[in-house]
């Protein structure tokens, strides 16, 4: 699978995580907690194999980007939340910067950056 459509589903996942952590309500509905906790940890195990095939400040700077532009959308429709014209715009840049960031790496997933395992090369460590 791509790397980028697993990033897609991080991204989606996390913002999942991120509402049920608010649902939870300082973890005074545990049920919520645990879930968010659970997708958090399998956002962290799929991103793993992601920062082996697009570059780490890259993936970083998507995943947060993506997912402030999510989590304020989320919070504008489902929960009434306001927004300015000026965050508004802000929201834009960051998802310019995001989509730039994409377009200007489409060659970098086809090779796979160094990352040491135990002293083995990725090739021989491929999470994907």
């Amino acid at each position: 699978m791509s790397a980028w459509i697993i990033l897609a589903c991080c991204i989606v996942a996390e913002v999942t995580a991120t509402l049920l952590l608010a649902k939870s309500q300082g973890f005074s509905r545990p049920l919520y907690g645990v879930l968010s906790l659970l997708i958090f940890a399998g956002c962290f195990w799929a991103m793993a194999g992601v920062i082996t095939r697009i570059p780490l400040g890259v993936v970083y700077a998507v995943w947060s980007g993506a997912g402030i532009v999510l989590i304020t959308a989320v919070g504008w429709l489902f929960l009434q939340q306001s927004l300015s014209s000026a965050q508004l715009l802000c929201i834009a840049l960051i998802v310019a910067g995001a989509v730039g960031l994409k377009l200007s790496t489409v060659a970098a997933e086809t090779h796979r950056y160094p990352v040491v395992s135990g002293g083995l090369p990725a090739s021989t460590t491929s999470f994907m």
